[in-house]
C-alpha cells in the first residue's frame, strides 16, 4: 500500500472513530476535516517507557490512533533485545491500523536506551508526554521522574504493588496537579459508554440506595503469555527472570487482582463513588503451581464493606478449564444493575438498556487525555487509580495473610514495600509462596 493509501485510510479511520467517540459521549472538538483537535501544542512528543508487547502495541499504536500530531519520538526497556525489538514491532503495528508510520515514528538510535536507567534517559529527551507500560513495580518511581520533569504521564494500570508505592503515586499525582500536568490510567473500562450511562443512572438513584453487590472475573492461567522467556536461561540472573516473567511475582506484578482485576473493582469503587472501609479474603493456588509461575496464586474470593454497610463479593481466577465470567452487579432499593463487556441493563422500577455506539474505550482514553492537554484543563487521574489498585492490595494481603484489614490502617499505616533491594541483575532473596494463616502482615 503506498503511503497516500494509508494516509486516506487513516483519515477515514479517525473520522470514523471521532464520530462514534462523540456518540459515545466524548468531549471531541469537530472541524471541518472531521478530526479531533483543540489548542496548542499541535504535535505531542511521546516518549514510551516499557517495549514490551504492551507498549509497542496497545500501547503507543492507540495513542498514535487517537489523534493527529503524535510523534513517537524516544523509546527505551530494561532489557536490550526487547529495544531492538521494538522499532520493527512498533512500525508493523502502526500499518496493521492504518497508520502513517513515517509521520509518527522519529525515534532514532540516539533516542534509544537500554537498561535500569532508560527511564531517565527517555524522560530527559524533548518529550511532552510519557507512557508508562513497564511492570507495575517499576511504575511509582517512573511516574515520580516525568512529573518532577514536568511531562504529562500516562500510566498503565495498576499503578503499584505496595502500599508503599501507592502512597508514592498520590504525592505524584497531587505535584502533577500543582505543577497542571496530565495523569491518565489505562482504566479504559471507564471509558466504555455502557458504563458511563448506567453508572450516571445509578448515581441518580434509577435503582434507589445501594445495598449489595459482586464483582466476578474468571479466566485462564495465562500460560502462553511470553512464551518464549517461559524458561530460565542459564545466563539470566534471579532479577532478569522476575522481570522477565513479571506477570507471576508478586512484587513485580501485584498479583492477578491487581494486574488484572483492578479493572473489575475500580468499576465498583465508582458505582459506589468510594473506596472500600474494610475487607476479609481468601485464597491460593491449587493449578498453577510450577516455579515458572512464581509466587503468585491462581484463585482469590473477597468480601469488601463500602460506607453505609454495603458489602460487595468478589471472586477472581486464573485456572485454565474455568467457567468464563467477567461483569459487575449491584442490587438497590428500587433495582438492580448488570454491566459486562459493552453493556449496561437495569431491572426494576426504573427499567433500561443501552443500546448506544461502541467505540474503542482504550484509544478514547487517549484521546481524552490529549484533549484536555491541549485545552489546558489536564486530566489528573492519579490518586483515583491509587485508590483501585488499593482496593486489590488490601484484598491480596487479606487472602495472603488470612487477616481482615481495615482501609485506614493499610493505606497509611503498612510498611508492606515489595522491593527486593538495590535494583541490578544478579541474586534476589528467598521468595515463599504466601500462606493465610502463616505469611506475615506487615
Amino acid at each position: 500500500m503506498n503511503n497516500e493509501s494509508v494516509n486516506k485510510k487513516n483519515q477515514q479511520t479517525r473520522r470514523k472513530f471521532i464520530k462514534t467517540s462523540v456518540a459515545g459521549g466524548t468531549a471531541a472538538i469537530l472541524l471541518p476535516s472531521g478530526m479531533l483537535y483543540g489548542k496548542i501544542p499541535d504535535k505531542i512528543k511521546v516518549g514510551l517507557i516499557g517495549c514490551g508487547g504492551r507498549g509497542t502495541g496497545a500501547g503507543i499504536i492507540d495513542c498514535a490512533e487517537s489523534t493527529p500530531g503524535v510523534e513517537l519520538v524516544a523509546i527505551g526497556d530494561v532489557f536490550e533485545d526487547h529495544v531492538k525489538s521494538a522499532p520493527e514491532q512498533i512500525k508493523t503495528n502502526l500499518q496493521k491500523r492504518g497508520l502513517p508510520v513515517k509521520d509518527i515514528y522519529k525515534v532514532t538510535p540516539e533516542t534509544t536506551f537500554a537498561g535500569f536507567d532508560a527511564y531517565k534517559n527517555v524522560i530527559a529527551c524533548d518529550v511532552d508526554m510519557i507512557i508508562l507500560t513497564t511492570p507495575p513495580f517499576f511504575r511509582p518511581q517512573h511516574l515520580r521522574a516525568a512529573v518532577e520533569a514536568g511531562k504529562h504521564v500516562f500510566v498503565e494500570k495498576p499503578i503499584a504493588v505496595d502500599p508503599v508505592g501507592v502512597r508514592s503515586v498520590i504525592e505524584s499525582s497531587d505535584l502533577a496537579k500543582e505543577k497542571g500536568l496530565a495523569v491518565v490510567s489505562g482504566t479504559q473500562l471507564r471509558r466504555i459508554p455502557s458504563n458511563r450511562e448506567t453508572i450516571k443512572r445509578v448515581h441518580n438513584g434509577d435503582i434507589g440506595d445501594l445495598t449489595g453487590g459482586q464483582v466476578v472475573r474468571a479466566g485462564g492461567a495465562m500460560r502462553d503469555w511470553r512464551k518464549e522467556e517461559e524458561n530460565r536461561k542459564p545466563e539470566w540472573s534471579d532479577m532478569e527472570y522476575h522481570i522477565r516473567r513479571w506477570l507471576f511475582w508478586t512484587w513485580q506484578s501485584g498479583d492477578f487482582i491487581t494486574e488484572m482485576h483492578v479493572h473489575n473493582l475500580d468499576i465498583m469503587n465508582w458505582i459506589l463513588q468510594s473506596h472500600p472501609v474494610q475487607c476479609m479474603g481468601v485464597g491460593g493456588r491449587q493449578v498453577r503451581t510450577d516455579a515458572k509461575y512464581g509466587d503468585c496464586f491462581d484463585h482469590f474470593a473477597v468480601e469488601y464493606e463500602y460506607p453505609n454497610d454495603v458489602r460487595i463479593e468478589y471472586i477472581g481466577t486464573q485456572i485454565d478449564g474455568f467457567t468464563y465470567r467477567s461483569d459487575q452487579r449491584v442490587t438497590g432499593t428500587k433495582g438492580s444493575v448488570y454491566l459486562y463487556g459493552g453493556n449496561g441493563i437495569i431491572k426494576g422500577e426504573n427499567p433500561w438498556k443501552f443500546e448506544g455506539e461502541k467505540p474503542n474505550p482504550s484509544v478514547l482514553q487517549y484521546a481524552e487525555m490529549i484533549e484536555s492537554i491541549r485545552n489546558g484543563k489536564p486530566l489528573n487521574e492519579g490518586r483515583q487509580i491509587a485508590e483501585s489498585t488499593m482496593t486489590a492490595i488490601l484484598g491480596r494481603m487479606s487472602a495472603y495473610t488470612g487477616r481482615a484489614l481495615k482501609w485506614d490502617w493499610a493505606m497509611n499505616a503498612s510498611k508492606l514495600d515489595l522491593t527486593p533491594g538495590k535494583m541490578e541483575f544478579g541474586d534476589l532473596p528467598d521468595m515463599p509462596i504466601p500462606m493465610p494463616g502463616v505469611t506475615e502482615l506487615i
